[in-house]
């Protein structure tokens, strides 16, 4: 089946799990997209078999908290920033709930966390003002670039350039291999005001990158010329919160949640609006992602949403 229109137009809320007793912070699908972890203010961590649409198991980080999870390479560990006692990066096994290693280094709140889609490399960023690049296999920090504010970042699909935004400044972009260097090429992109950057993304074919805020717009521009190609907007967002944006994996739309918990989802092509998803959602959806590998959507606000399409392409 192929995401067009009126396929996006008839996605339904098929699942809805109430595992989490507050906010779903983040969530990461597996790169096989069998299973989706999720992260919550509740200090727990869920997984989902999204094959099956079930439920798998808790993990509790009480100690700690939990936010930014993010799957690693293999299937049954994961990373993720901590919300009590430091700002130290923890890496965990899955499998028996224990901690592998930790990274230490930034000395406020973790706003940004990012695999590399092709090894152990990692990227953090964070309110001290700094991105740092690490390796799963060292505790120490590998790279460490000091900003003008507080950062947004990424790697590209294939994991040789990763790009690094501060609000107002614009995005530069770094080769892997070469980083202490500085940045190849540095894009102007075009600012609001009244509202920070809170999140940057890659499209899944590389060809642009997608800027999400606190505030009620989003910008897509162009990952090769910095060029900006749309602005959407028309979501909710009156708490100045950190709402994900996301591309289907064929890059052809981009989605979000908002704070009356309806996801807005819009053609990167055009930049027309496609289509309005309402659910039962209470609250806001701070969470929005597409399965790599199923036709599925997921949403988050206190609980996890799965959603289906409910015609088939062509109908």
């Amino acid at each position: 089946m192929k995401l067009v229109d009126n396929v996006i137009q008839s996605f339904c809320v098929a699942k809805v799990f109430k595992e989490n007793t507050l906010s779903i912070n983040s969530m990461d699908f597996s790169s096989n997209g069998e299973t989706l972890i999720s992260s919550s203010d509740d200090d727990s961590i869920v997984i989902y078999d999204c094959e099956k649409g079930t439920y798998k198991k808790t993990l509790n980080s009480k100690k700690y908290g939990v936010d930014l999870i993010r799957y690693t390479h293999a299937a049954n560990t994961a990373v993720h920033s901590s919300t009590k006692v430091d700002d130290t990066i923890r890496y965990l096994s899955l499998h028996d709930n224990k901690y592998l290693r930790y990274f230490p280094g930034h000395t406020k709140k973790v706003v940004t966390l990012c695999m590399s889609p092709v090894d152990d490399t990692f990227l953090s960023g964070s309110q001290d003002r700094s991105v740092r690049l690490w390796d799963l296999r060292s505790p120490n920090c590998q790279g460490l670039m000091h900003l003008s504010g507080q950062p947004v970042a990424n790697f590209d699909p294939e994991g040789l350039i990763f790009a690094v935004g501060v609000t107002g400044e614009g995005v530069k972009l770094y080769d892997l291999r070469s980083f202490d260097k500085g940045p190849f090429t540095t894009f102007k992109v075009p600012h609001n005001k009244d509202c920070e950057w809170t999140g940057l993304k890659f499209s899944p074919d590389g060809k642009s990158l997608l800027i999400s805020t606190n505030g009620q717009a989003l910008h897509l521009i162009d990952a090769f010329h910095g060029t900006s190609l749309h602005t959407f907007k028309g979501h909710m967002n009156t708490k100045g919160m950190s709402i994900e944006a996301s591309f289907s994996p064929d890059s052809q739309f981009v989605f979000t949640g908002s704070t009356d918990g309806k996801i807005h989802v819009w053609s990167a092509e055009t930049g027309a609006k496609t289509a309005v998803l309402t659910s039962d959602q209470a609250g806001p959806v701070q969470c929005v992602q597409f399965s790599p590998k199923y036709m599925m959507l997921a949403s988050a606000s206190t609980n996890m949403a799965f959603w289906l399409p409910t015609v088939e392409e062509g109908l």
